[in-house]
């Protein structure tokens, strides 16, 4: 729409094609090649087969998917619950009360993950909270991890809601928990779901702090890939990481059909 044209938008798409191609679809092309392969040895895999994702129908690699579907569910929901409830309170505060809240909740981001993992691991293992070498642990990593996404994407989204809104429903003697759920809540849906959608995505990749602090019983899919392509199976672990894509996609589809729904009410 910026370019008028003809050749200069056509030197655009083919400068957005050849960045595009190597740079971000290649990679994602060779992976879903890999994960049917048996063999690659040239230029191009060979021994087409379809054994690797025969065996992620069964055994640890779906018990892994499982997992990490249900790790990344519990996450984003308890993020967006946190971030949401930290971003209405701070609408309350003050310019550097506000600064503080911010910071603290972008701590997690600013340091690495596996610094994350490793303070949680230290922090709960030891009674009253013992969580060390319970799923709850992961759980509860994975959310500290994404609730600064989900705080900062509700925080946007209140700076552009029309206090008129609000403002109308208080003049006509509506009390402020009425206002809250039946005014500003459902106007903030579209971008609740498109931070819990974001929560969910980083939250099925996510790897650092996880290998600080999974039990046995409770590996992710992304720590069984790794488990995988480092005793050698690469193309094992391709069909792995083609089905976490996969799985992670779904559910953002389905989640911005929500979303669109949500828009047009």
């Amino acid at each position: 729409m910026l370019v008028h044209s003809k050749g200069a938008r056509r030197a655009v798409w083919t400068l957005f094609f050849v960045l595009f191609l190597p740079v971000f679809a290649l990679p994602f092309l060779v992976v879903l090649a890999a994960s049917f392969a048996s063999n690659w040895s040239g230029a191009l895999p060979s021994g087409p087969t379809l054994a690797h994702y025969r065996d992620i129908a069964h055994g640890d690699p779906l018990e892994a998917l499982v997992t990490s579907l249900l790790t990344a569910v519990a996450a984003s929901l308890s993020a967006l619950a946190a971030g949401t409830w930290a971003a209405l309170a701070a609408q309350r505060l003050g310019p550097r009360a506000r600064r503080v809240l911010d910071g603290l909740f972008m701590l997690p981001v600013a340091v690495p993950s596996v610094v994350v993992g490793l303070s949680l691991l230290v922090a709960f293992s030891q009674p009253p909270l013992l969580l060390n070498g319970t799923p709850q642990i992961v759980v509860v990593a994975h959310t500290v991890l994404v609730t600064a996404f989900a705080y900062q994407s509700v925080t946007a989204a209140l700076a552009r809601l029309d206090p008129a809104y609000e403002q109308s429903a208080a003049s006509l003697g509506a009390r402020p928990a009425y206002v809250l759920w039946r005014v500003k809540l459902p106007l903030l849906l579209p971008s609740l779901t498109a931070a819990a959608g974001l929560c969910f995505a980083l939250s099925m990749g996510e790897l650092s702090a996880t290998m600080m602090i999974y039990p046995p019983d409770w590996m992710p899919l992304p720590v069984e890939i790794f488990a995988t392509t480092d005793r050698g199976s690469l193309f094992a672990g391709a069909a792995l990481a083609v089905a976490l894509m996969a799985a992670t996609l779904l559910v953002l589809l389905a989640v911005s059909r929500i979303r669109t729904k949500a828009s047009y009410r």
